[in-house]
């Protein structure tokens, strides 16, 4: 530990942006790095230097030790900060970033490796007093001695990656016929993620809350905590929803969580900022999961409640400060939500989605705080994480707080790649979740009713489509002359003319006649008289003695609409009337990559029958697994891939044939 001026930040993208925010402020000088595909990402552009590691393939680029060292070198920073993900809690790195002599801000090496390995860390925090749950963590790992544990374990129950964290490649087992295809499910994960097939076996609790400690701890031997925060609301264990503090602990609950995290940090001579991770039993009896030896995605709900500069903190105290309060001068008000923004499609099973991110405006307002990495213009990627942005939100309490996290969702517009934004604002009215009584299960529980309400288009949408777009066509006319309108007139009266619009659904057709004063619109056979002003981007419409305020954005042959509430950009495309139609089937008899990736497995023969939903192929693409399932019985006929095989987006995989 030493004074330094230079922070190089080996990560990029939202958290990249985050330090270089607290780096400037202590007048250090922030060094970012990037790979082809961030060449002109924001975090490059707000940086005093910024260096290139490699090409778009993270193997090659943020996961390389000698690039980012050589960047080190090149860019003369003194410090390293490598923020979540990535390499943050890769023991190596932090070696080799202390054999280079550069600062790592972050943990010591031993703390990093010891809480790395899931069975070591629960060893040892058994051994300090922190209650642990039952577990199998031997090191016979052979799936004869696996299913064997498991059936001394009983179901249901976890299996979980040994190494690594954020979920990944952790399976739920509901009993013994289902153990061994989720045990090589999480093997395999386990093994691209981590390099290490290793698992972890132990009862899986239902109904269970997942609370989490933010402690911070110093060079001096001084530790607190930051309190704690609640993030219950997970997907196939990834957290969506967070908030601080947690709601509906009883004083003692909390307390004895706050010390057992103390106790935790201090059992492997921790320093810097960690968050201990716990289970939460109905009974108020609490386990250890593990400690994430970095920085974490939801801290910004701990700096909302608390004031402080979580990042700042870890600064100082990698320079050899002493922590900057003691725990008595640090103190919770309010109530603090994130919700996480990802691009991504809730209709297709949440798959990655990218490309031009054509639009993009966050809301502004008391208690809301947006934490970004990509603005307009940018293109994300298919390599890395598909997260857009965290929506923080403030409050005096914690119904002040949902009231302006739900606001902020829907005032939210993002047109582009598919996103999760009408998930998310349909979440927050979960009833479990505003009574604040939820627990791992209530979305999964959920899930299937939440899904079946998206996506359900107004009937006069296609009315205010139209509108839009004859609006948009007058004031776009700058020729006065009769020869250049498009309103329909002709010498003998007027025609009437039809716009036919494509949406994700069908084409619907909206017929037209010119008024002096409105257009005389029909769908779906009714009749409406329609009309309004259209000042840039919004619309001031009037559909028959309906009145309507909502933004429009045009494109070539193209308008989407954002409703007052509602964060989803209803897109219609004008299409040729004579156009042939799609071909309906054509997803249900071939399967295409819907992202560029990699073929992991593929568990179906050609000429194999199969049941609704079962598995025909399995990618690997934006650091997760996607299944792609047989959408009715029937038989497939063709695999046009290989296990390994790296597959561009479109391209065709296999060929399925229904049953009638």
């Amino acid at each position: 530990m030493r004074p330094f001026d230079s922070v190089l930040i080996a990560n990029r993208g939202e958290i990249a942006c985050r330090i270089l925010r607290s780096v400037k402020a202590l007048g250090l000088r922030g060094i970012a790095v990037f790979s082809d595909a961030d060449a002109g990402a924001l975090h490059v552009r707000q940086a005093d230097q910024a260096l290139r590691i490699g090409p778009a393939e993270a193997a090659a680029s943020y996961l390389s030790i000698p690039a980012l060292l050589a960047a080190a070198r090149a860019s003369g920073a003194q410090a390293v900060h490598p923020g979540y993900g990535f390499l943050s809690e890769n023991a190596g790195f932090a070696e080799a970033c202390a054999a280079a002599g550069l600062v790592f801000i972050g943990p010591p090496v031993e703390a990093i490796r010891l809480m790395g390995d899931k069975s070591r860390a629960k060893a040892c925090m058994a051994e300090a007093g922190v209650p642990v749950l039952a577990d199998y963590r031997g090191e016979d790992q052979t799936p004869t001695t696996l299913a064997a544990a498991a059936q001394d374990l009983g179901f249901p129950l976890l299996i979980k990656p040994r190494l690594g964290g954020g979920g990944k490649g952790m399976r739920i087992v509901e009993n013994g016929a289902d153990f061994l295809a989720a045990l090589t499910a999480c093997q395999r994960e386990a093994q691209a993620a981590f390099g290490d097939a290793g698992v972890l076996l132990e009862p899986y609790l239902r109904q269970a809350r997942h609370i989490e400690v933010q402690v911070f701890a110093d060079h001096h031997g001084h530790c607190v905590h930051l309190f704690e925060r609640d993030c219950s609301l997970q997907r196939r264990h990834q957290k969506i929803i967070e908030e601080a503090p947690a709601p509906g602990l009883s004083a003692t609950t909390r307390s004895a969580l706050h010390v057992a995290a103390c106790r935790a940090a201090q059992a492997v001579g921790y320093v810097g900022a960690g968050t201990v991770e716990f289970l939460l039993a109905p009974d108020g009896r609490f386990f250890f999961m593990e400690m994430n030896t970095r920085l974490q995605v939801e801290h910004p709900v701990t700096e909302c409640v608390t004031g402080l500069d979580l990042v700042d903190w870890q600064l100082r105290v990698a320079q050899g400060e002493p922590l900057p309060l003691a725990q008595g001068q640090i103190t919770c008000r309010g109530h603090a939500i994130e919700a996480r923004v990802y691009a991504e499609d809730p209709a297709r099973g949440f798959l990655p989605s990218a490309g031009l991110l054509e639009t993009l405006v966050f809301p502004h307002g008391p208690g809301l705080r947006v934490d970004s990495g990509v603005t307009a213009g940018e293109r994300v990627s298919t390599h890395y994480d598909p997260m857009l942005a965290k929506l923080i939100a403030w409050g005096e309490d914690r119904a002040e707080a949902l009231r302006r996290l739900r606001a902020a969702v829907c005032e939210t517009r993002i047109l582009g790649p598919r996103h999760n934004l009408g998930f998310v604002a349909r979440l927050l009215d979960l009833p479990a979740f505003v009574a604040a009584q939820a627990d791992t299960q209530s979305l999964g529980e959920a899930l299937p009713g939440l899904l079946a309400a998206a996506d359900r288009q107004e009937a006069r949408l296609p009315v205010l489509a139209s509108l839009a777009w004859l609006l948009h066509e007058a004031a776009a006319r700058h020729d006065p002359s009769p020869w250049a309108a498009r309103d329909g007139w002709r010498l003998g009266g007027r025609a009437q003319r039809s716009l036919h619009w494509r949406t994700p659904e069908d084409i619907r057709e909206v017929q037209v006649r010119y008024a002096p004063d409105h257009f005389a619109l029909r769908y779906a056979g009714a009749a409406l008289e329609a009309s309004g002003e259209l000042k840039g981007e919004q619309l001031q419409a009037r559909i028959g003695t309906q009145r309507i305020h909502l933004q429009v954005y045009f494109g070539p042959g193209r308008v989407a609409l954002f409703l007052p509430g509602d964060p989803l950009a209803h897109v219609f495309e004008l299409q040729d009337p004579f156009a042939r139609d799609r071909d309906a089937t054509a997803a249900q008899t071939d399967f295409r990559a819907p992202m560029p990736g990699r073929i992991i497995a593929l568990p179906v023969s050609p000429g194999q029958e199969v049941a609704p939903g079962a598995i025909l192929a399995v990618m690997e693409a934006m650091k997760m697994e996607h299944s792609l399932r047989a959408p009715a019985a029937g038989v497939l006929r063709a695999c046009h891939v290989r296990v390994g095989e790296a597959v561009a987006e479109g391209v065709l995989l296999l060929d399925f044939e229904a049953h009638a």
